[in-house]
């Protein structure tokens, strides 16, 4: 076993066909051919070349069929839709294992395929007729004699027995060559009916589907004589001009000097065989399943064999990735370069996994993300889609790459800046990309849109990373980004009212609005911080106005993401601005309509009713109700009404209980039942109502609490914000304050501070005190507006 591990000539990689028929890598390994006590029969194993793991043991069966393809590849199928494949490193391994092989069967090892499958009620027919059968005899290339070969090529092709002979026959007699002639002098003499017997003899050639036949019809000498062939299509009433299209119209351009001769060869072959499957042979639709399975791993492992050409080449990637990123470059020129490596990116996504992650960190490394700054924002069209293309292949494999270097990005722009940013970042210029897109449809949009929400998605964010990678890029993401995200929107709705309502402006923010509700699905504290900062709901729902009902209906998303989270903040911001009234507004507009809007509209509320969110009950029928209380055609308002109703009886039927806080030497004990306090007083913060020299202290009661309504709750809390009281002092946090109790069965602690200037100093520092922070970080706005520093979760102590 140590020597067949020490040998390159057995040296292969196995590959085994998935179900959406592609290859997999199952590993690279040492192939061997041998007797297994177990199975009772010559097998094929194959042990791993890093541990000597078993990958492979199958036993050669007698019925199998074996296929050798480009001289270093045996493929065969171990069962229905599982086939398997054999790289090998070697010409003369693969011979070797080919040659045991066929001994086993009994077949020569000359052929290269072993035999056909043949169903299961065509086994005993074919049985005694597989050995005796006489092989093919082809008739004479001659254009008198080219109805007899079609008639021929028909009737071998209804059997898999005699399509297997026919096959032999082609190869043993040189007979491709022999009808490519044979074209050559019909299309000389213009002999229409001649050339319509030679497209169904290549046709069905090609549907025989033998890699040793493809070997024959692809030479270079005669493949355009072969395509030929197959422009003179019986069944179209127009001559398809193919071998023009290749010759003239799709030229191959060297943008960088090829010198490996192989490499050059494999290109122009995989090209024109690409065009023939997927322009100049009849549909797939049209033929049975797979029919043409071995022309597409050809063309598969063609692919394969350049990229990794290329990429073994020292001098070619840079050279190319050099010319891109160097400005005196002409446009011209850079077209050439950015479309080879949008192809070239395009060929490496037929690379498994593991090679695929290596080709791209090897670009990577190379300098492609610069790159692509610089060519999105190409003034030339072409030179953009062709670097938006690129950035989507990369961005889908592996978006932890770009995130990685977008934060490094970032990390070496405030390094190098000296506090003026002005770098450009990756992520901002995709997002600016977005923004700009000249396009009517918005295509390229669209496409960048996808980008972006692949790059901010934390489920594909690194596992192995534990938090680092959500947390950095979030944060990244929120302090330089998304202002310029949400710009547009925010410029559109200075006035309460859309300043631009023109269609491509309404797709525009409509994509805008698609990226922000992903981001409250996914990214909590973060969107919900920029949301309060931006007011950014209120901005959004002026969208409703808009004449255009996707852009209105995306708004209207847009809060019900919001409204479904449940959260205490968010509800508190929807009440204080009143923010269900652009949507009722837009319920009374409709007038009843029976349409997408309306049934929108109603589920919302239907949600509220359901999910039994009774702050938004009670806020909706107490400053709503009247709007929506002729609204008869659903029962949903009249629900929410009773609902409101039922809320209320039980308040006032509800015994007092025992106070939620305590106040006790400065120290605070809390009922996990009451609402948040500290929360409340976090939130509406925001209104800046507190003078320097004030604290707040929760409301709260001394021997129990009295309930009140929603929208009574909502107002106490300014109340007892503006409340000042003067009495007995106490320490908080080494501040000292004053509070009062009111006796009313409750206590009001309204603490102010003492006068002192070293307390007066402190009193900003008192306001952060109340609360401690956690979790994730996110951003605060100065004065001119700009995010500064991150600030934190709330969380109580």
């Amino acid at each position: 076993m140590f020597d067949a591990m020490t040998d390159t000539k057995r040296r292969v990689k196995l590959y085994a066909l998935n179900a959406d028929r592609q290859w997999d890598d199952r590993g690279t390994g040492h192939v061997s051919c041998t007797y297994v006590e177990r199975l009772k029969g010559v097998s094929l194993l194959v042990r791993a070349e890093a541990d000597g793991a078993l990958l492979l043991e199958s036993k050669i069966q007698h019925d199998t069929v074996y296929q050798k393809q480009q001289d270093t590849l045996i493929v065969w199928s171990e069962a229905d839709n599982f086939d398997l494949a054999l790289s090998f490193q070697e010409k003369a391994g693969c011979e070797e294992i080919w040659e045991k092989i066929c001994s086993v069967q009994g077949k020569d090892p000359t052929i290269e395929t072993t035999q056909d499958i043949v169903e299961e009620s065509e086994d005993e027919r074919f049985d005694d007729l597989s050995d005796s059968a006489p092989p093919v005899e082809l008739p004479l290339c001659e254009i008198g004699r080219l109805k007899e070969i079609k008639d021929l090529f028909i009737t071998c092709m209804a059997t898999p027995l005699n399509k297997d002979r026919l096959a032999e026959a082609i190869e043993n007699d040189g007979y491709v060559r022999k009808l490519v002639k044979l074209f050559n002098l019909c299309e000389d003499l213009n002999n229409l009916e001649g050339l319509h017997c030679l497209y169904d003899i290549v046709k069905n050639i090609f549907l025989i589907n033998k890699n040793a036949l493809f070997e024959m019809l692809f030479a270079d000498d005669i493949i355009f004589d072969v395509i030929g062939c197959l422009e003179y299509d019986p069944t179209l009433p127009i001559r398809k001009y193919h071998r023009h299209h290749l010759k003239n119209v799709s030229k191959f351009k060297e943008v960088i000097l090829i010198t490996n001769l192989e490499l050059l060869n494999k290109i122009h072959q995989t090209h024109r065989v690409q065009y023939i499957q997927d322009v100049v042979l009849p549909t797939p639709s049209v033929f049975e399943d797979n029919m043409l399975s071995a022309l597409s791993s050809f063309i598969f492992f063609n692919k394969v064999e350049i990229v990794t050409l290329i990429q073994e080449d020292e001098k070619f990637l840079p050279d190319l990735l050099g010319q891109l990123q160097d400005e005196s470059t002409p446009d011209s020129r850079k077209l050439e370069l950015v479309q080879f490596l949008k192809e070239f990116c395009n060929f490496s996504q037929n690379l498994q996994p593991p090679q695929k992650e290596g080709f791209f960190r090897t670009l990577t490394s190379l300098g492609i993300l610069p790159m692509l700054e610089m060519t999105l924002m190409s003034e030339d069209v072409n030179i953009k889609q062709a670097a938006i293309d690129i950035l989507t292949i990369l961005v889908e494999f592996s978006p932890s790459v770009i995130r990685e270097y977008i934060l490094q990005q970032s990390s070496d722009t405030v390094t190098q800046a000296n506090g003026n940013e002005v770098e450009l970042m990756l992520m901002n210029v995709i997002i600016e990309q977005m923004i700009c897109d000249t396009d009517p449809d918005l295509g390229r949009a669209v496409q960048l849109m996808g980008v972006i929400r692949v790059l901010i998605d934390p489920e594909n964010m690194l596992p192995s990373l534990s938090k680092v990678e959500k947390t950095d890029f979030l944060n990244y993401f929120y302090k330089h980004s998304v202002q310029i995200l949400i710009a547009p929107l925010l410029a559109n709705t200075v006035d309460g009212v859309p300043a631009r309502d023109d269609y491509q402006n309404a797709q525009l923010l409509a994509h805008i609005l698609e990226l922000l509700t992903f981001c409250v699905e996914h990214h909590s504290y973060h969107i919900k911080t920029c949301i309060l900062n931006k007011d950014l709901l209120k901005r959004v729902l002026v969208l409703m106005k808009s004449a255009h009902k996707f852009l209105v209906l995306g708004a209207l998303r847009f809060m019900r993401k919001i409204v479904a989270l449940k959260d205490e903040f968010y509800n508190r911001y929807i009440m204080k601005g009143c923010l269900f009234g652009p949507v009722i507004d837009c319920l009374l507009d409709n007038n009843g309509r029976y349409n997408l809007l309306d049934s929108a509209i109603i589920e919302l509320f239907e949600f509220i009713k359901l999910e039994d969110i009774k702050i938004l009950i009670a806020h909706v029928v107490e400053n709503y109700g009247k709007k929506f209380e002729h609204i008869d055609y659903v029962q949903t308002f009249k629900a929410l009404r009773i609902r409101h109703s039922q809320q209320t009886e039980k308040l006032k039927e509800k015994p007092i209980t025992n106070c939620s806080v305590t106040v006790s030497t400065g120290r605070f004990r809390r009922d996990p039942r009451q609402i948040e306090d500290e929360e409340e007083i976090w939130f509406n913060n925001e209104d800046d109502e507190f003078d320097d020299g004030e604290a707040v202290v929760p409301h709260t009661g001394m021997t129990g609490s009295t309930e009140i309504t929603a929208s009574e709750q909502l107002e106490s809390i300014g109340k007892s914000i503006d409340k000042k009281c003067e009495g007995s002092s106490t320490k908080i946090f080494g501040t000292t304050v004053k509070t009062t109790p009111v006796m009313n069965n409750n206590l009001v602690a309204t603490p102010t501070l003492s006068s002192s200037p070293e307390e007066s100093k402190n009193s900003s520092l008192l306001k952060k005190a109340l609360v401690d922070y956690e979790g994730d970080s996110d951003e605060e706005e100065d004065e001119n507006g700009d995010l500064k520093s991150p600030t934190k979760r709330p969380r109580y102590t």
